[in-house]
C-alpha cells in the first residue's frame, strides 16, 4: 500500500462526505466502496479514489437505484444511461399509482364514503387496463345480448364499449375519479336494466314524428331555467314550438313513449364520464330539457285517452 497518498478512516470519511459511518461501513461490506487498505490496528482506510467512488454511490442511491444496479454501474456491466432508463420506467409506474391513490383519497374526502366504499374504490383504481376493459365489456355483453347487428341499438353498444386501453400516464384527478364513478355505474343492477330496456325497445305502432334536437334545446331549456309549468298555457305554447300543432294524437303518444324510453339521466352521465376518461370535451346535459318536453306531452290534452 502506498504511503504517499492521504488515507482516511471510516470516521474521517464520514465527516468529509457527510455520509453516516454506518452507511459507509455497509456499502464497504457490500463491495461498493472497498477499502484501499488497513491500518496497523486493523481499521479500514480509504484513499481519494474511494472518496470519489463513495460520492458516485451516494448519488446513484439518492436517484433511487438499488444496490444491484449500483454494482452493475460500478463494474461497468451496465451504463448509467441504461440503468437510468430502467429507473424512469419504475418511477413512471410509481407516479401513476400515487396519482390513482390521490384520486381515491380525494373522492373519499369529498363524498364522505364509508370504509366499505373506500375499499371498493381502492380496488377499482388498482385494476389493470385489461381488467378495466373487461368491466365495460361485461356490461355491454349483458345489456345488449340478442341485439342484432342491424338494430339501431348495435351502434349504441359499440359506442358504450369504447374505453381507452389505459388511463393516461398522467391522469388528472377528474379522469381517475370519473373512472371510479363509471365502474360503479356499470355495476349497478338498476342501470343495467334501464339500458337493457332501451336496447330491446319495440318499435311503436305509429311512427313518432322526428324531433328537432336543436329546437328542443332552444325552447325547452329556457322553459326549464324559467320554471315554466309544462302543463300551463305558456308551457303548451312552448310545446307547439317543438311539436307541430297538427301532429296527430297517435303520433304524440308514440313520441311520448319514445322519449320516455330513451331519456335517462344516468345514461347521459355514462357518456359524460366516458368523455372525461377519454380526455374529450364533456357533452352538456340535455336530459332536463327532454324531461320537460316529456312532462309537456303528458299534460297535452291532444294525447289520446
Amino acid at each position: 500500500m502506498s504511503t504517499g497518498a492521504e488515507l482516511f478512516t471510516i470516521g474521517q470519511l464520514a465527516r468529509r462526505t457527510g455520509v453516516p459511518a454506518r452507511t459507509i461501513r455497509f456499502w464497504s461490506d457490500q463491495g461498493l466502496v472497498p477499502p484501499t487498505g488497513r491500518s496497523a490496528s486493523g481499521y479500514r482506510l480509504y484513499d481519494a479514489a474511494a472518496v470519489a467512488r463513495l460520492d458516485l454511490v451516494r448519488t446513484l442511491r439518492e436517484l433511487g437505484l438499488g444496490l444491484d444496479q449500483v454494482q452493475e454501474v460500478l463494474s461497468r456491466t451496465r451504463t448509467v444511461a441504461d440503468v437510468a432508463a430502467t429507473q424512469v420506467c419504475v418511477l413512471d409506474a410509481q407516479i401513476r399509482t400515487l396519482r390513482l391513490r390521490r384520486a381515491v383519497l380525494s373522492t373519499v374526502a369529498r363524498r364522505g364514503t364509508t370504509i366499505e366504499e373506500t375499499l371498493l374504490m381502492n380496488k377499482l383504481a388498482r385494476l389493470s387496463a385489461q381488467e378495466r376493459q373487461h368491466i365495460i365489456d361485461d356490461f355491454v355483453d349483458e345489456v345488449f345480448t340478442g341485439v342484432t347487428p342491424d338494430s339501431p341499438a348495435s351502434g349504441i353498444a359499440r359506442s358504450m364499449r369504447r374505453l381507452p386501453a389505459e388511463l393516461p400516464d398522467d391522469p388528472t384527478p377528474e379522469q381517475a375519479d370519473a373512472w371510479l364513478e363509471l365502474a360503479e355505474l356499470v355495476a349497478d343492477r338498476d342501470f343495467r336494466q334501464r339500458v337493457r330496456s332501451m336496447a330491446t325497445a319495440r318499435p311503436q305502432q305509429a311512427a313518432p314524428p322526428a324531433v328537432d334536437y336543436q329546437r328542443v334545446i332552444e325552447h325547452a331549456q329556457p322553459a326549464v331555467a324559467g320554471g315554466t309549468d309544462p302543463g300551463s298555457p305558456a308551457g303548451q305554447a312552448v310545446l307547439d314550438q317543438m311539436v307541430p300543432p297538427q301532429t296527430s294524437g297517435a303520433e304524440r303518444a308514440a313520441l311520448l313513449a319514445q322519449l320516455q324510453t330513451f331519456t335517462d339521466v344516468q345514461v347521459e352521465r355514462y357518456w359524460q364520464l366516458l368523455a372525461i376518461v377519454n380526455g374529450q370535451p364533456v357533452p352538456p346535459s340535455v336530459v332536463p330539457a327532454f324531461e320537460w318536453l316529456i312532462a309537456a306531452l303528458r299534460a297535452d290534452p291532444r294525447q289520446p285517452a
